[in-house]
């Protein structure tokens, strides 16, 4: 049975069945998405993009295009640094997919030339083997999902917190700031190539700290008080650290080769 689906004005498509929601409106909620948009519009992770658009390109010979998605790709922002920092020596057909829709209805207007829609990680609507290439910034996925999109040899390039990511902002909030691990586990089947630590300060004002605070998890832990207290400092310096982690699906795990062969 063939399926049509019609694009949305913004040009995405809404490939999330309406039996796999959870709410009326999965995934960030309008004000955590503005709040995102906000402060990685304001360049404070500009470094970190640049670094995530070099590193997807790194080893890619010359002339060969990519297929590239963004899962959990939020309002595209990384998307569109690889588009710039990339775009004009590599080839690349860039996908996203997220499940909010106000953010990938945001992404696809932003990024007309990309192709995003709205769908789980859990249940991406894609060929098996059809990207050569996975991007995950702070985003949760399906490590089956990961395997069965990439071919064989694909790349993967995860971006989590470093141990000092945004130490100062916690401290805010937690007693004892604990600091997160450097290295990852990474999903069976995939083998590390690269590792990167991009570590820098950055000084937001009040609204920026306010929006850095809305577009974190540490939001659901603060009450009036600790906003108050984070807010008076006219200035205030905190660590961004982040680890990229580049990893290359190997040929050991042959389990979705055996199932796709039977």
């Amino acid at each position: 049975m063939r399926h049509n689906f019609d694009l949305a004005r913004e040009g995405y498509l809404n490939l999330l069945p309406v039996q796999h929601k959870h709410s009326s409106e999965p995934g960030d909620n309008k004000s955590m998405l503005y709040a995102r948009r906000a402060f990685l519009e304001a360049g404070y992770y500009e470094p970190m993009a640049k670094a995530v658009a070099m590193m997807v390109a790194v080893g890619r010979p010359q002339g060969q295009a990519m297929r590239l998605l963004d899962v959990g790709c939020g309002e595209g922002y990384y998307d569109r640094q690889i588009h710039a920092y990339c775009g004009q020596s590599v080839q690349i057909e860039l996908h996203g997919a997220d499940i909010a829709k106000a953010a990938v209805a945001a992404a696809a207007k932003k990024l007309p030339s990309a192709r995003y829609i709205v769908a789980s990680s859990k249940r991406l609507p894609y060929a098996d083997q059809y990207f050569d290439t996975l991007l995950r910034v702070f985003a949760p996925s399906d490590e089956g999902e990961l395997k069965r999109l990439l071919q064989p040899s694909g790349r993967l390039l995860i971006v989590t917190p470093g141990p000092r990511h945004l130490a100062q902002l916690k401290a805010f909030i937690y007693s004892e700031v604990r600091e997160h691990a450097e290295e990852i586990v990474l999903p069976q089947g995939f083998e590390r190539l690269d590792t990167q630590r991009i570590s820098y300060r950055i000084k937001p004002d009040r609204a920026a700290r306010a929006a850095l605070l809305q577009m974190t998890p540490f939001a659901w832990r603060t009450n009036p008080a600790i906003r108050q207290a984070l807010d008076e400092p006219e200035e205030l310096d905190i660590e961004t650290d982040f680890i990229l982690t580049l990893a290359i699906k190997t040929a050991k795990d042959h389990t979705l080769e055996q199932k796709t062969a039977c």
